[in-house]
């Protein structure tokens, strides 16, 4: 009998400020009783409490790429998983140098868990946790349940990744950041569901008002992108539902009209105006 899976949208923001409105990048694919989790922002693990996904659940945690609005919870999601009751290995992987990264996550929290371990008889934290660097595309990581697959995308200056998850009966398919990218429509050829960043280009100067970067917009423009385009995208990998996420802005918030009709220009399919704990 084929398992069914779902994906579960935890955070649907985009940049690093903290916002009332949707919550940092994070999405969940769910095989039964396992979560794969794609990129980890802040605020994440308050998320998956409130999508009722069991810490315990959580078999791999993937970074499209390392800027903070998609990383900054990684460590603390799994340190607080293993406070509750994370007992099985989890595997992670990310563009280099995820593995240092992850080295320096464990001497933040080795205190806490030193101190757990001992007084709550609590696994070895480190050994639960295994941290991968991703130096080539291809497959990344498989079970029984998924195959993962990465692929390079532009996102200037980093390096970035998407990642696409196949399972029994769907396939899923997680943008990152990027602007529009041959690599991205070929790994997405076909998928069941495209979760792509959208960013709408009038309505970012609100956002630079109250933003300390002095080069925001360039970084904007050249890494991202536009609503306008993102049809086009969908259209070109024969995706069945495109889903929008990493909304910029997300404060002022533009009319989901406004982005449904923008990547309609470009897509006939189904189009999904993504919601923090939206289940597909």
């Amino acid at each position: 009998m084929t398992t069914q899976s779902k994906l579960v949208l935890l955070g649907t923001g985009g940049g690093p400020t903290p916002k009332t409105e949707r919550n940092a990048a994070c999405n969940a694919i769910v095989v039964g009783d396992a979560t794969y989790i794609i990129d980890a922002g802040n605020g994440v693990a308050r998320q998956l409490a409130h999508a009722k996904l069991g810490f315990n659940s959580i078999r791999t945690v993937g970074i499209t790429h390392h800027h903070s609005d998609h990383n900054a919870d990684v460590g603390t999601l799994l340190h607080l998983a293993w406070c509750a009751n994370l007992d099985a290995p989890v595997q992670t992987f990310g563009p280099a140098p995820w593995e240092s990264m992850w080295d320096s996550f464990l001497d933040y929290a080795r205190r806490d868990v030193q101190i757990r371990m001992v007084d709550e008889g609590r696994p070895d934290f480190a050994s639960l946790v295994t941290a991968r660097d991703i130096t080539d595309p291809g497959v990344v990581y498989e079970d029984d349940r998924v195959r993962i697959t990465a692929t390079w995308v532009n996102h200037p200056p980093i390096e970035a990744l998407a990642y696409r998850i196949d399972t029994e009966d769907r396939s899923y398919v997680i943008s990152g950041d990027t602007t529009p990218c041959d690599s991205l429509i070929e790994l997405a050829q076909g998928a069941d569901y495209l979760v792509h960043e959208v960013m709408h280009v009038p309505s970012i100067d609100p956002l630079l008002k109250r933003s300390n970067g002095q080069r925001l917009r360039e970084h904007l423009i050249d890494s991202h992108t536009a609503s306008t385009d993102v049809g086009d995208i969908a259209a070109s990998a024969n995706v069945g539902n495109l889903v929008l996420s990493h909304f910029v802005p997300s404060t002022p918030v533009v009319p989901d009209e406004i982005w449904l009709a923008d990547a309609r220009a470009g897509f006939d399919g189904n189009i999904v105006i993504g919601e923090d704990l939206m289940e597909l």
